[in-house]
């Protein structure tokens, strides 16, 4: 199994920045795709950025403003996600979830933080 639990969310004012992390533990060899996906009251849930072997990619209303990067424990039990966020808007604000999608036995599998609040606001 895989566990995810997000932090660093809060409130911000326009134009500020915030920095969120997701501590991943668990069954860390069967972890592939990991991402970070915000779901605003009234819409759909939008994948904004994801992260596998290096490889990133951003949704395009964060390109540039948003950077996600993965940390490991050096033994590599577990890893941090962190998503740095600037240049904040208001049209940022949003729960923030953590996801994963498992591999190898975990094939097909997909876990989710509790998710982290985001408000950018005046």
């Amino acid at each position: 199994q895989v566990q995810l639990v997000e932090s660093g969310g809060g409130l911000v004012q326009p134009g500020g920045s915030l920095r969120l992390s997701c501590a991943v533990s668990g069954s860390m060899r069967n972890i592939g795709l990991m991402g970070w996906y915000r779901q605003a009251p009234g819409k759909e849930r939008e994948l904004v950025a994801s992260i596998r072997d290096g490889y990133t990619r951003y949704s395009d209303s964060v390109l540039g403003r948003f950077t996600i990067s993965r940390d490991f424990a050096v033994d590599g039990a577990k890893s941090v996600v962190n998503l740095a966020m600037r240049t904040l808007k208001p049209e940022d604000t949003a729960l923030y979830l953590c996801h994963a999608m498992g591999t190898n036995y975990l094939r097909g599998r997909e876990f989710w933080g509790q998710g982290t609040q985001v408000t950018i606001s005046s």
